[in-house]
């Protein structure tokens, strides 16, 4: 488990296999002529030619090199990274949905659909909106159909309009969203405490703009306390307003983005509901819309007749089309289904409040160890930045590499933009007391490393299997494929 390990094609030895099948009884000229020739495969050049145990083995090597949810904390800070029951699993794999097929007729998928209307009914309850689409396989996705569906909306009634307002505390995809759907991109300043400044909202509102999209708790965990306000604001200017919906753990079960005046947000499943997510996916971006937007969801919509049976629904004139094939990811549904029938209405509310709770713990825990440039109350997420590590020319990857070998993940770091040097660190509800006090401890032994010998940060992570990359090189030149003889 110790040595290094290469790629699967430089295990590769010549006429190695994983299987064994019988001989072709049919000629393979026959077969060729049989199956049609642009049906029959050929061999992959520099495929590699590996047993089954040369397979595992490399896999499972491979595994443990990665640090997991199940191994320890994850506190990416905006990014949710709770435990993932296993329950989740075992529901989703059950040969109904483990086996079905999205071609399948609607008649023998009646319970596919039915969790799928399931499901859309219950966030629309938990998000205080209308209806929901589970298209979008990932937020970003999501971000992207709730800008089409306004830009869609705006244009039924004579006016699509220009750009959109964003506030400078928000996620970090919301611009590339919305340049996508064809508006221009407005920044709004933070005001003192880290949250929007109504005067500039006042002034930035012109006829011009589509929408404010808005990241609420925004990207320092802080709840917009003047959310009423804004989202009138905005209204009253013949705007509509879209919620980046990631932060959602911290609201559920507390309060509901359409009861405050959101029009259309976009919800993380692989997030708020427990979800695996990481290394590109699963993941699921299902988007809640108010009844002002209901027309323009993406087709098909999941219906129930006079009988009582479900079915698509494709007869929606006004809709923005498909942005994905099918319906989603809907193994995902299925497991984000369980979390919320196991939880109910009193453990969600519960996981937030305790979501909240251990972001407030790690708060108080590291205040003054780390400087805390928004000393607001936060709600699942606390940033810190690395202000007074800088002091000693330690700077926040010195500090985030060198948290690895006290067993953590690292939390996310240099965002959001308006903290330079910024921790984002969000515990989720998962941690217990016991995990918050080692981490707790990891970070203030690292500030006092960076007093002391600075040069022991500089160098870190000592303990892990790779150690510091070079990702400026890795960013300029990447290398994307492998091939034989290619020096890395």
């Amino acid at each position: 488990m110790t040595q290094n390990e290469g790629l699967i094609f430089e295990r590769t030895s010549p006429g190695r296999r994983g299987y064994d099948l019988p001989e072709l009884d049919v000629p393979e000229p026959k077969l060729i002529e049989a199956l049609g020739e642009e049906n029959v495969r050929s061999e992959i050049e520099d495929f590699p030619e590996v047993s089954e145990v040369d397979v595992i083995r490399h896999f499972t090597r491979l595994s443990t090199w990665n640090h997991s949810i199940d191994a320890g904390m994850y506190p990416l800070g905006s990014c949710t990274m709770k435990y993932n029951p296993r329950i989740n699993e075992r529901v989703s794999g059950f040969e109904g949905f483990a086996n079905s097929h999205p071609l399948m007729p609607e008649s023998m998928v009646q319970g596919n659909l039915q969790v799928l209307k399931t499901m859309g009914d219950l966030l629309a309850e938990i998000t205080g909106m209308d209806r929901v689409t589970f298209q979008p396989p990932a937020g970003a996705s999501g971000e992207l159909t709730g800008v089409m569906m306004i830009r869609a909306c705006l244009a039924s009634r004579g006016d699509a309009r220009k750009k959109i307002l964003i506030p400078d505390s928000a996620h970090g995809t919301n611009p590339a969203s919305a340049a996508i759907a064809g508006y221009s991109v407005e920044s709004l300043k933070s005001d003192t405490h880290g949250c929007i400044n109504l005067d500039a909202l006042d002034q930035a509102m012109t006829a011009d703009v589509a929408a404010l999209m808005l990241t609420n708790p925004n990207t320092l965990g802080i709840f917009e306390p003047n959310i009423i306000r804004i989202t009138e604001l905005v209204h009253s200017r013949g705007g509509l307003v879209y919620m980046d919906g990631a932060n959602l753990n911290a609201l559920m079960g507390l309060t509901r983005p359409g009861d405050f005046g959101i029009d259309v947000l976009h919800i993380n499943l692989h997030k708020t509901f427990s979800t695996p997510h990481g290394g590109g996916g699963p993941g699921a971006g299902p988007v809640a819309v108010r009844r002002v937007l209901e027309p323009f969801l993406p087709v098909p919509t999941v219906e129930v007749d006079e009988s009582g049976s479900y079915f698509l629904n494709y007869e929606r004139p006004q809709s923005i089309g498909k942005v994905k094939a099918f319906y989603g990811n809907f193994g995902t549904v299925v497991r984000a289904l369980c979390y919320v029938l196991a939880n109910g209405a009193k453990g969600l509310t519960e996981a937030s409040q305790v979501a909240i709770l251990n972001a407030n713990y790690i708060k108080h825990g590291l205040k003054g160890v780390y400087d805390l440039p928004y000393d607001e109350p936060v709600l699942h997420e606390v940033v810190f930045s690395s202000k007074m590590q800088a002091q000693h020319h330690v700077s926040v990857m010195d500090i985030a590499k060198r948290l690895m070998d006290y067993g953590f993940h690292p939390p996310t770091v240099a965002f959001p933009l308006i903290v330079p040097g910024a921790l984002m660190i969000e515990p989720t509800e998962s941690e217990g007391r016991e995990e918050l006090d080692l981490f707790i401890d990891a970070m203030k032994s690292i500030a006092e490393e960076a007093e002391s010998n600075p040069e022991l940060l500089r160098h870190s992570p000592y303990t892990t299997r790779v150690k510091r990359l070079d990702e400026v090189q890795a960013a300029r030149h990447p290398i994307l494929r492998w091939k034989q003889g290619l020096q890395t």
